[in-house]
């Protein structure tokens, strides 16, 4: 068996130790359903409010804003589908970026074919970014939402999301943010640095569980549930709590967040290598920014490659990357992001490395290795297969 060099890390992480014991009493002896009445329920009860006050205080905000979700896909979906019902009295204009997470982008796609809406889709630069320029002259009298990446997951470009906030917020749009690649990246002090009103996060990005979010909604706003069947969550989010879940997830937040587990000053040698030795191969060009970018992504495309043989061919050398969105392996369908900044030829050949804390200086030059006899191989055999 080859080694194995994972390098997927905005994909999922592992599960840390300390995050995993937090978990195991509410595998074992808290047990309790926390909407019962009975002694066992309210010590459940109990542990769950713990956990929420502990999330609203690390956060900065309120215990009645924190909503526990089941990971970053229900956190976006519920902050755009139940802020866009909730207003849409108001107005049924909806803004977004060209290059969100599909959670974010299908959201809007329902809401627009099938609930009346109308989508104004944002274009990005070369470099991913949207301009607070365009936000500002998309904005009309019916805009009721805009949703804006914080950090996007396929090419790891930051947005200036407190400025695109504070242009939401002078006009009185209401403005969320999928900050699941964010948090445990970035530096972070309190949820007012992204000037929004819903905020998405996800546990399994910084080495929580999966299966475990939230959403912030600041108060008194009150989304639209999307699942229904009890009062949970404040009656926003039906369904019985996952308290292990939960617990790991708060766990992971007051551990890995403050400061980031995905330190730049290790990180940035390491991408900086991988940078220059990509830049070395024919038939690459990287994708992800020299500035504003996740200090852990570099994702780069071929000319003709695929990217599911690019990564079938670093996975045979034991190296674990991704083509775009880990929730759309598999897929064959090119990257909108690559498309949206313009590289629409290549965006069937995207190839993303994402490290973490665990990545060293060995594993990098092991993949600069490997790296040029993948690419050629993948190269020779796009080049002699028929049309």
């Amino acid at each position: 068996m080859p080694r194995t060099v994972y390098f997927d890390y905005n994909a999922t992480t592992p599960l840390d130790d300390d995050v995993r014991a937090a978990m195991l009493p509410f595998l074992g002896e808290v047990w309790g359903n926390p909407s019962s009445v009975h002694h066992v329920g309210r010590h459940a009860r109990a542990l769950l409010d713990d956990a929420r006050d502990r999330a609203a205080s690390f956060l900065g905000a309120k215990p009645s804003e924190i909503i526990f979700t089941s990971g970053g896909t229900e956190s976006n979906n519920l902050a755009v589908f139940g802020a866009a019902r909730l207003l849409k009295s108001r107005g049924r204009h909806l803004i977004t970026s060209s290059i969100e997470h599909h959670a974010v982008l299908q959201s809007f796609d329902c809401l627009e074919k099938k609930e009346g809406f109308s989508v104004t889709r944002l274009p990005v630069n070369a470099n991913g970014r949207v301009s607070p320029d365009d936000l500002k002259r998309a904005i009309r009298p019916d805009t009721v939402l805009v949703s804006i990446i914080a950090a996007n997951n396929e090419i790891g470009a930051l947005q200036p999301v407190s400025e695109l906030g504070s242009v939401c917020r002078d006009r009185g749009v209401l403005f969320h943010t999928d900050a699941v690649q964010w948090f445990g990246k970035m530096p972070f002090k309190s949820l007012s640095l992204f000037n929004a009103d819903l905020v998405s996060i996800c546990a399994h990005k910084f080495h929580g569980p999966k299966g475990a979010g939230l959403l912030w909604v600041r108060s008194p706003l009150h989304p639209h549930p999307l699942l229904f069947g009890g009062g949970h969550e404040n009656e926003r989010r039906a369904g019985t709590e996952n308290l292990a879940a939960i617990a790991g997830f708060v766990a992971a937040l007051e551990k890995f967040v403050t400061p980031p587990i995905f330190d730049e000053h290790p990180l940035k040698p390491l991408t900086a290598e991988l940078r220059a030795s990509i830049a070395c191969n024919d038939g690459c060009v990287i994708v992800s920014p020299s500035s504003n970018c996740l200090p852990n992504t570099v994702a780069f495309v071929v000319s003709g490659a695929d990217g599911i043989s690019l990564l079938a061919g670093l996975d045979v050398e034991g190296i674990c990357a991704s083509s775009g969105s880990a929730c759309s392996a598999g897929s064959i369908e090119p990257s909108h992001v690559i498309t949206a900044i313009g590289k629409p030829d290549l965006a069937h050949s995207l190839v993303r490395f994402s490290l973490g804390r665990h990545s060293t200086a060995d594993e990098v030059r092991f993949v600069c290795q490997c790296l040029p006899r993948v690419i050629r191989r993948c190269r020779l055999h796009s080049s002699s297969s028929p049309c």
